[in-house]
């Protein structure tokens, strides 16, 4: 058993084991202060310009009709993100960023662009086609990159892979795209107003139905290319440092070049948009979305294989492994202690489970030999939080287990060939061979006998 401490020595910025004060720029509340207040600032002139555009009446027309596809877009993403779920302030950041900053970013420099290639080609069609088909493509990802890229930095913990990376690219693209949308259906509403086209055959109606109806998932789809390429970034952990920025600027490089030919298949014909929407916006829709399911079951599968080792230290109960494995119980688990207990008890549960999710990931990445530095402190806090919440998670997880599973007994926990402390060896095996019963000041009994929910 290794005897490595858990904790530094000394605290994580100091050098000499003496405490230094951090500069105020460090501080928490200026770096977040000055973040709400960017993003404050960029709403409101990106609304402002929007409303100058499309006038009044247009700004309200266009945004009462872009909101429609949002709750939808969100809530797919956030069904994709429920296996190791983000914390919220990490996807209103990103919404507000597409939404807000990129949107400024790119109709800013968009107009900037076409107005010079138009100056200097003196051709305003061709420089009208150039920006569409080059220069948006390049300036809006980008503008969208920039958000998973600081979630990614700044937020590296819960960055663990290629889900995560899906999940903050969709958000930001859907905010981006419901800012765009209402420009695009607020000028339409106004070309409307001019020439007297109403109902069906309105000008209004012809662009809802493409950019609502036909391709609500289009920016999500592209900069989704930027995520994935980010998320396979964060698998590799701290080694493959080449691999780490070519395969993001790769992801990038793919939803540059999607955006490309979406954009430019208006110049392919009568039929040009038809043809590429259906031979290959659908079927990268399709795949991706295959892609998304299939990493989302892998996770799954990663938290039965990797917490079998845990239950065999003494930190979680036998049942859980299977019951954490599995979405619908899960569900069952959060709804049996909203009902025994009360919402209080049933959030309880979902931090339980989502810790346990990042247990086991970080676990599958220590295995792999791609665990941070930080490995043993991350994977005591995770311990720490599991164990502060047993109490209200264990009844409503062997609940889940028993009724989703009717003989959890005959599965077999074998722990993973990774030796995590409880079967000595090199690598990662820092600690816990005996249990939270012995050392750290927990219980002796790790997982006593008592009432589900008593009192």
């Amino acid at each position: 058993m290794a005897t490595s401490p858990v904790y530094p020595m000394y605290p994580p910025n100091s050098g000499e084991g003496v405490l230094r004060h951090p500069h105020w720029w460090q501080l928490r509340w200026v770096r977040y202060g000055a973040l709400i207040t960017l993003l404050a600032l960029s709403g409101l002139v990106i609304l402002a310009l929007v409303r100058r555009e499309t006038g009044t009446e247009g700004f309200l027309v266009g945004l009462g009709l872009a909101v429609l596809p949002v709750p939808w877009l969100i809530t797919a993403f956030r069904w994709l993100d429920r296996v190791a779920p983000f914390p919220w302030r990490n996807l209103v950041f990103a919404f507000c960023w597409g939404a807000f900053a990129a949107a400024l970013i790119a109709i800013v420099a968009n107009s900037f662009a076409t107005r010079w290639i138009a100056t200097s080609t003196a051709d305003p069609a061709s420089a009208d086609t150039l920006g569409a088909t080059v220069i948006a493509p390049i300036v809006e990802e980008s503008a969208k990159a920039a958000a998973v890229l600081l979630v990614f930095l700044f937020r590296r913990r819960d960055f663990t892979g290629i889900v995560d990376g899906m999940v903050i690219a969709g958000i930001t693209a859907t905010g981006f795209a419901f800012t765009e949308n209402i420009l695009y259906l607020g000028t339409a509403f106004g070309t409307d107003r001019l020439t007297g086209g109403h109902g069906v055959v309105s000008v209004t109606a012809a662009t809802f139905f493409v950019r609502i109806v036909m391709s609500p998932f289009a920016h999500p789809l592209f900069t989704t290319c930027t995520g994935i390429g980010f998320g396979l970034g964060a698998l590799y952990g701290a080694r493959g440092r080449a691999r780490r920025v070519l395969i993001p600027l790769g992801g990038l490089l793919l939803a540059m070049c999607m955006h490309a030919l979406w954009n430019g298949s208006a110049t392919f014909g009568q039929y040009g948009f038809l043809a590429v929407y259906g031979t290959f916006m659908l079927p990268a829709f399709g795949l991706l979305t295959w892609l998304a399911i299939w990493t989302r079951q892998r996770e799954l599968r990663t938290v039965r294989e990797e917490l079998p080792a845990y239950v065999l230290a003494g930190w979680l109960g036998p049942a859980e492994p299977f019951a954490l494995g599995s979405m619908r119980a899960r569900r069952m688990a959060r709804d049996y202690a909203r009902h025994h207990a009360g919402r209080p008890t049933a959030r309880s549960v979902a931090r339980y489970e989502s810790c346990a999710t990042a247990l086991a990931l970080l676990r599958q990445r220590g295995r792999r030999g791609r665990a941070g530095a930080d490995f043993v402190v991350r994977e005591r806090e995770l311990l720490n939080e599991l164990w502060q919440r047993r109490e209200a998670a264990r009844p409503a997880l062997e609940y889940a287990a028993r009724t989703a599973a009717p003989a959890p007994a005959r599965t077999a926990w074998a722990p993973a060939p990774y030796g995590h402390a409880y079967v000595p060896g090199p690598g990662y095996g820092y600690g816990y061979a005996q249990g939270p019963g012995h050392g750290y000041g927990y219980p002796a009994a790790p997982y006593p006998s008592y009432n589900p929910y008593r009192g």
